[in-house]
């Protein structure tokens, strides 16, 4: 027990380190989900059939790309995409260049979950909104997306759980982050103690994330 308390000891810094590049990965990842998703789910269920600006040859777009986004394992993902990475940070290994396989897994992900989200809106709000003559931009920003911010934060905090068990396996091809540190010192050297602290801490931030999300979730939630 002791020794391995010793050898935990010893890979403080290394741990620390990991943590920080895991949480920065998963951040940035984040924004680019919220950025790129949210108005990707937004479109895509305005512009469905009885909504408020039917367009079923966009609509038939959009929910194509989330499909397709959703249906591709992340860890080809992360292969697939190795060209397109170095093209836009320059390399393929390391937290940046994990970050942009991680943003294209997280956006069609974040898009779906928002189409969600809006769709469970009573479709009497939206018409009660269109029926005093508020404008697809005004029905969007002060119905749809107000009503729907309690469900679209808990697939915030869903995406975000899923970046973490992503952002492990960036470390199968040289991600950094906690993934990239049991792979190297875990696996390849054969040192449990490692493994085991990896896998305690990823634990830790997905019950902190989960719980983060529920809470401001619940103070978002009218209803409740």
């Amino acid at each position: 027990m002791f020794d391995l308390i010793t050898e935990l000891a010893r890979y403080n810094d290394l741990m620390i380190s990991g943590s920080l590049e895991t949480l920065y990965m998963v951040a940035m990842s984040l924004f680019f989900a919220i950025v790129g998703g949210i108005p990707l789910g937004v479109l895509t269920t305005i512009t469905r059939q009885g909504h408020i600006l039917p367009n079923k040859p966009l609509n038939f777009i959009l929910d194509g790309i989330i499909n397709i986004g959703r249906s591709i394992p992340f860890i080809i993902l992360m292969v697939a995409v190795i060209p397109f990475t170095r093209m836009i940070v320059g390399t393929s290994i390391g937290t940046n260049a994990a970050i942009v396989p991680l943003s294209l897994a997280a956006i069609p992900f974040m898009g779906r979950v928002t189409d969600n989200a809006i769709l469970e809106i009573d479709q009497g709000v939206v018409e009660s909104a269109q029926s005093m003559g508020a404008s697809p931009l005004q029905i969007v920003f002060k119905v749809l997306l107000p009503e729907s911010l309690p469900a679209i934060i808990l697939g915030l905090t869903l995406t975000a759980i899923s970046l973490v068990s992503y952002s492990a396996m960036a470390g199968a091809i040289g991600g950094g982050g906690l993934g990239d540190i049991a792979i190297r010192y875990g696996y390849q050297r054969f040192q449990l103690a490692v493994m085991l602290e990896t896998i305690v801490i990823l634990v830790i931030m997905v019950q902190l994330i989960q719980y983060a999300g529920n809470q401001i979730a619940s103070f978002f939630d009218h209803k409740a």
